[in-house]
């Protein structure tokens, strides 16, 4: 199947979860958010303008771990701006050092709830304190609230729109995933990224798994080879901002 197949299969699949669940959810793509962009929108470019270059975005969620120290050596080394979507109790308490590192080193901080609850199963205060401990946390740490987050397994609703809208967090789903919490195979994790990355991409991987990490390398040097650039989620949708509540999806 080529890359737009799958992306269409993936739609397909998100479309049909969120009508399960008993919401309709619309996505927009980042490349959709660019043209819809205003003449005066302020959003920040990354290290190149993606309406004319060929950009993917990487991204990182669970953690951090003991492994980020050593995946974000590999990103300085590489000169690849990230996206780390990061857990609260277990994670950003437990490495605040790593968190401050990830935020100093330019990397966008994003929020993955406190215990990684499937939202969609929870009352609205539950939903609004899995998201707010994280951002105050992550606040306490960096200085800043994060203004993204990823909802555990990518299920989201009506009514977290909603409650991510109050809190000033636009929700970012994927379009490549290695499902590398299945094997610890780095050759696997690789071929499976490689396989489904394309432009406008947003790839999911964890850092908290072992295989992941030492896959990072060659990923990121088959998608450079192939002409692509990494920037962050904010920038691969620049000139346009993340609104708050928006559901994005290549």
């Amino acid at each position: 199947m080529t890359p737009r197949g799958r992306r269409l299969t993936a739609a397909l699949v998100t479309v049909l979860t969120f009508a399960l669940a008993g919401c309709t959810m619309e996505t927009t793509a980042p490349g959709a958010a660019r043209g819809d962009a205003a003449s005066d929108a302020k959003g920040e470019f990354g290290p190149v303008d993606c309406r004319k270059a060929k950009c993917i975005a990487l991204t990182f969620d669970a953690g951090p771990g003991e492994d980020t120290p050593r995946l974000l050596d590999i990103l300085k080394e590489e000169k690849v701006p990230a996206t780390f979507f990061l857990l609260g109790k277990k994670h950003v308490l437990k490495y605040p050092e790593v968190v401050r590192r990830i935020a100093a080193e330019g990397h966008e901080v994003a929020n993955h709830t406190w215990t990684h609850r499937i939202l969609t199963d929870h009352e609205p205060e539950e939903i609004r304190a899995e998201l707010e401990r994280t951002q105050l946390a992550i606040e306490e740490i960096t200085g800043k609230k994060p203004r993204l987050m990823r909802p555990p397994q990518g299920r989201t609703d009506g009514t977290v729109s909603r409650i991510s809208k109050e809190l000033g967090l636009s929700q970012v789903l994927w379009s490549a995933t290695a499902k590398d919490y299945s094997t610890e195979d780095p050759a696997l994790i690789r071929r499976r990224i490689l396989d489904q990355a394309d432009k406008d991409g947003i790839i999911l991987l964890h850092d908290i798994y072992r295989g992941t990490v030492p896959a990072v390398p060659g990923i990121i040097g088959t998608l450079k080879e192939r002409g692509y650039t990494f920037v962050t989620v904010p920038q691969l949708m620049a000139p346009a901002e993340p609104v708050p509540g928006t559901v994005y999806r290549p």
